[in-house]
Formats: structure tokens, sequence, C-alpha cells
């Protein structure tokens, strides 16, 4: 009897990348948590289905208090997929993993090349969207801005690094400048959004004034507040 050596397959390994919400509570945690539930009766369902990151660098907590902000926020249906800013030694095996923040890549000695590289190609600054953002679809565009020449439509969302264009009815959820771009603006031809976001500043369509609603507007940041005011 003969037997055959099957050699194993190599292993794939293939990264992924997902934009998490970063929660970060403030002193007193009692209070902030009375704030986080003001906030969600006006944005119902908002973390539903999200990624959290819990930022506890501005609070001093044990591992009981850290378990029982994690089991608060698991109340109010906030899934912590990991946790920033705290000793890992506080962090038990049934915690969620501690997190590193990210860091810049090390840049190669120019001496230490053997030969120039190609330059990379230019990555594309502008997202054009030319049918509408359907209830239930979103959209992620990091490297600039996003124009949607249709609407955004109810329960919608799109996320932009840069600016938000929006020629049609914007219904759903907005968010501009997350990568940290403060003079991104928000634009549409018709205002009835669920959530409005500015590198982290948000307003929701309770915070809007009412005779904002159906007339062609925009937002922007006012130093630590977003400003949305209607076209003359």
């Amino acid at each position: 009897m003969s037997s055959v050596a099957h050699q194993r397959s190599t292993m794939r390994l293939r990264g992924r990348s997902y934009m998490a919400f970063a929660l970060a509570p403030e002193p007193p945690v009692a209070d902030w948590l009375a704030e986080l539930d003001d906030w969600m009766r006006s944005s119902a369902g908002f973390f539903a289905g999200r990624p959290v990151i819990l930022d506890l660098a501005a609070v001093t907590l044990t591992r009981n208090a850290i378990s029982h902000l994690i089991s608060e926020l698991s109340s109010r249906g906030i899934r912590v997929m990991a946790i920033e800013g705290a000793d890992p030694e506080k962090l038990g095996p049934n915690l969620p993993p501690s997190l590193s923040g990210a860091r810049p890549a090390p840049t190669e000695a120019l001496e230490q090349r053997s030969r120039p590289e190609p330059p990379a190609a230019p990555q594309p600054t502008s997202l054009l969207i030319e049918t509408p953002v359907r209830s239930g679809q979103s959209v992620y565009f990091a490297s600039g801005d996003v124009t949607v020449l249709g609407s955004i439509g109810s329960g919608a969302e799109v996320i932009a690094g840069g600016s938000i264009h929006v020629y049609g009815t914007l219904r759903g959820r907005a968010m501009a400048g997350t990568s940290g771009d403060r003079q991104a603006r928000i634009f549409c031809s018709r205002l009835e959004a669920e959530l409005l976001a500015i590198d982290g500043f948000y307003r929701t369509a309770e915070d809007l004034d009412a005779t904002l609603r159906g007339r062609p507007a925009q937002a922007w940041l006012q130093g630590e507040a977003m400003m949305v005011a209607a076209f003359v």
C-alpha cells in the first residue's frame, strides 16, 4: 500500500479596513452616559451594526468599572469591539482587547534605495455618484469630496473625508470631514436630514431650525460649533 503526501496549501491572510466610531467618556461617567442617552433619543439606531472603539484616555477606571461601563453601553445597543487608552493590565479575558492608536509609517532613507521607485499613481480626490443613495445604503470615501447628483434617502448615509454636495434631497445622514478636515462643508438642494456631521460635530434633525426644512442649505464649522444656514 502506498501513501501520497499532500502539501499543505499556503494560508492567505487578507487585510480589511473598517471605519469605527470612537466613544470617549469624560468624568463623571454617569453624567456622560446621561448626555449619551439624550443624544441617542434623537438618533435612535445610530450605532446599530457599527464598530465602536471605547477610548478611556480621559477617565481612570478599575477593571470592574470598565466592565460595568461596557455593560451599560451594550444595554443601549452599542457593541464595543476594542478599548483604547486604558492600562492593558486592567483588561481581563472577558473584556474587549486593547487597541493602540494608529502611527505613521517610518520613512525610508533615500540613500538606502538602490534605485528610485516609480511615483505612485495619484489617488482620486473626489467621488461622483450619479444615482440616488437609497435607504440602507452606505457610501464611504475617505480621500476627498463626494458629490451626489440624486438624493440621499432616509436611512442612507454618505461619509466623506472632505465636503459633501447633494444636488437632490438630503433625507439621510451626511458626515463630512471625517479625515479631520475642519474646512469641509455639506451642501444640499433640499434639507430634510436625519443627521449632519463635520469632523465629529453632530446636529440631528431635532437640532435643526424648522425653517430650514425643505430648503437649500449648507453646514460648516465655526469654532467648536456647527452652523447650518439656508442659501439666500
